[in-house]
């Protein structure tokens, strides 16, 4: 496994598991909502279609376009799902971060 492929920044790494979880319902603003809703973190709108498009470009998310809605004015929305590349980051990144917390002594993290 090609290890620096699956590198994610914090912001990408959040973005693309808020991608995974909304499935089919992912775009701009939900997922700047969401990341507000889940962890408490305001980021902007600008920031978040940035990571979507750099996302998109490793190949990690795919998009198109939704249906139009009268509540948008007739324009339709750009939607967002997670590739199989981007599932593989995902799990890279999870069992990584699992391997090392393991490592850490538990009082350390106050586990006594």
């Amino acid at each position: 496994m090609n290890t620096k492929f699956y590198q994610l920044g914090e912001l990408e790494e959040l973005v693309l598991m808020i991608v995974a979880i909304l499935n089919e319902e992912a775009y701009g603003v939900k997922v700047m909502d969401e990341i507000q809703n889940q962890i408490g973190r305001k980021v902007n709108i600008s920031a978040v279609h940035t990571v979507l498009d750099r996302l998109e470009k490793k190949d990690f998310v795919s998009s198109y376009m939704g249906g139009a809605s009268a509540e948008r004015g007739g324009r339709r929305k750009r939607l967002f799902r997670i590739t199989a590349q981007g599932s593989n980051a995902l799990k890279y990144v999870y069992e990584t971060r699992n391997d090392l917390y393991k490592q850490i002594p538990k009082t350390i993290l106050g586990y006594a």
